[in-house]
């Protein structure tokens, strides 16, 4: 039985929004169903959104043009001060809907109710952090340099139209630091949630129609090989902002015919690994890779893909690993003590199978009692050991509950295999060896972006920069580096003479510009 404050009602979300209104879509529908089953042990149906097409697409494009006005739009001339404004009025709308956005969360995606929380609160913290952050770089450029003879105010302005697309792992968040960001530094957006996790947008619709100046913010729903194409084909996209697969980002790359002006912002796939070296504390060691591993069921870009351990001590990690494993409690999200929970693609247990299947017919075992376990909608931890470089999963993003386990002898091979890969965005390093580690860190942070020491790999706090080399990343993001991303410097010259500092006392004086300030915002 499902306790009554999880459950939610059918939600048939026939609205769009696009040019400040919330228009209706009288065209197809696309069914969303939970991987929660239901009494007859079927996928549970959620609702419904537009099923939206290309001329869809192209009017929301149209609405963003208009809003952005070739730069002399209301939004990207406003006051920062006013911007902030609008951006503190949507965040205190958004955290009106937290009871219904968490029940979403749990029954579209799987998350746990702990988790679910987690995702909102951490969202509105996110966008209050960044409405502070965005004061301080405010402040450092409310002044005028100079050199050369020249005076110079410096400040950072909006790219234009973005094209936001976020992930199903974290709809809300990671979807929310690229779109907040963007619209706060004055560009415009076209936004079209991900596949999964997209019911739980529509309570925010009616803010962001509220808060922001028509046409800032478009929200389609529907196919993204319907929607995305025809707006990149247009060449009027100055961003591509996307969380999800690189090969994604590159399709849609191919379709803008101005790429040498595309700006990208991506962050994508990842297979970080962990490396357990002799002398680690295996008690600390296996905790964090549990964490590391199988948080939100492994479906995480920072997971941990692939845990290397050296052979010396790997036989006791396997025992203690798989043993903690198999005591990891399966239910549904909103039980107590729940860790693993159904996955929310449809075909993934499917895969995991794939994956396990594979590995076994080239020489790895599943050593963990409960592992492979399969249902409709979900294959428990499966823990492979030994594996090799001939199998599917040491080279495949699993983004699902299997572990790969690789023994070592020496430290060369596993960094190898580092260097050799596609990927490069963390590592999580467990030892106690100064003289081992201390090497070890100063070629691990040029192979990634983010060297953990005795803990799992993560993206926050969000002040700390989150990035990837190789196919991991295209730029940086944290609550102060998302803000530069989606922003240019730009500045006004005046030579050092009489009539041009009149001039600018004048224009400081008079408040007639909104980009030539000395304000201090508090």
């Amino acid at each position: 039985m499902i306790p009554n404050e999880f459950k939610v009602d059918k939600i048939d979300f026939s609205k769009y929004l696009v040019d400040g209104e919330l228009k209706n879509w009288d065209g197809p529908r696309s069914d969303v169903f939970s991987s929660i089953m239901n009494e007859n042990n079927e996928p549970t149906l959620l609702g419904s959104i537009p099923d939206m097409s290309s001329e869809s697409a192209l009017e929301a494009l149209e609405s963003a043009k208009k809003a952005f006005g070739r730069g002399q739009g209301k939004w990207p001339t406003m006051k920062v001060y006013d911007r902030l404004k609008c951006m503190k009025r949507f965040a205190d709308k958004m955290s009106k809907h937290r009871d219904i956005i968490v029940k979403l969360l749990m029954w579209e995606i799987g998350k746990t109710l702990a988790d679910s929380e987690k995702e909102f609160d951490r969202t509105v913290d996110y966008i209050y952090d960044t409405i502070e952050e965005y004061k301080k770089i405010d402040r450092s450029s409310a002044k005028f340099e100079k050199d050369s003879g020249i005076h110079a105010h410096i400040r950072r302005g909006p790219l234009g139209v973005v094209l936001c697309l976020g992930p199903y792992n974290y709809p809300l968040n990671e979807t929310f630091c690229l779109l907040i960001p963007a619209i706060i530094m004055g560009n415009v957006t076209i936004f079209k949630p991900a596949k999964h996790g997209v019911l739980l947008i529509t309570p925010l619709l009616n803010a962001f129609k509220e808060c922001f100046p028509p046409g800032v913010v478009n929200i389609l729903f529907g196919r993204g090989r319907k929607i995305c194409p025809p707006i990149m084909q247009s060449g009027f996209v100055d961003v591509l902002a996307l969380i999800g697969h690189s090969s994604s980002a590159v399709s849609l790359q191919d379709e803008h015919p101005n790429k040498n002006r595309l700006r990208l912002v991506l962050g994508l796939e990842a297979k970080n690994p962990a490396i357990v070296l002799p002398g680690a504390d295996l008690n600390l060691a296996i905790k964090e890779c549990i964490s590391g591993t199988l948080s939100y069921n492994g479906q995480r870009c920072t997971a941990l893909k692939v845990l290397y351990v050296h052979e010396s001590i790997v036989d006791d990690f396997n025992k203690l690993f798989s043993k903690a494993v198999d005591e990891l409690k399966f239910g549904l999200p909103w039980e107590k003590d729940v860790f693993l929970t159904p996955l929310p693609e449809p075909g993934k247990p499917k895969y995991i199978q794939e994956l396990i299947d594979d590995a076994k017919s080239k020489g790895a075992d599943v050593i963990n009692q409960k592992g492979g376990e399969m249902s409709n909608n979900y294959c428990y931890p499966a823990v492979l050991y030994p594996v090799n470089q001939d199998m599917r999963v040491y080279e495949e993003e699993q983004f699902g509950p299997v572990i790969p386990i690789i023994p070592f002898k020496e430290i060369s091979e596993p960094l190898d295999d580092m260097a050799k890969s596609e990927y490069g965005q963390q590592v999580s390093l467990f030892g106690n060896d100064t003289k081992k580690i201390g090497p070890l860190i100063d070629t691990l942070v040029n192979l990634v972006c983010r060297v953990n020491i005795n803990s799992a790999c993560q993206r926050g706090p969000d002040i700390y920069p989150f990035t990837g080399r190789k196919n991991s990343a295209v730029i940086t993001l944290s609550v102060h580096d998302a803000l530069r991303a989606f922003s240019i410097r730009t500045f006004v010259a005046s030579k050092d003479n009489v009539g041009n500092n009149k001039l600018l006392k004048n224009l400081l004086d008079s408040k007639d510009s909104n980009f030539i300030s000395t304000d201090y915002l508090l």
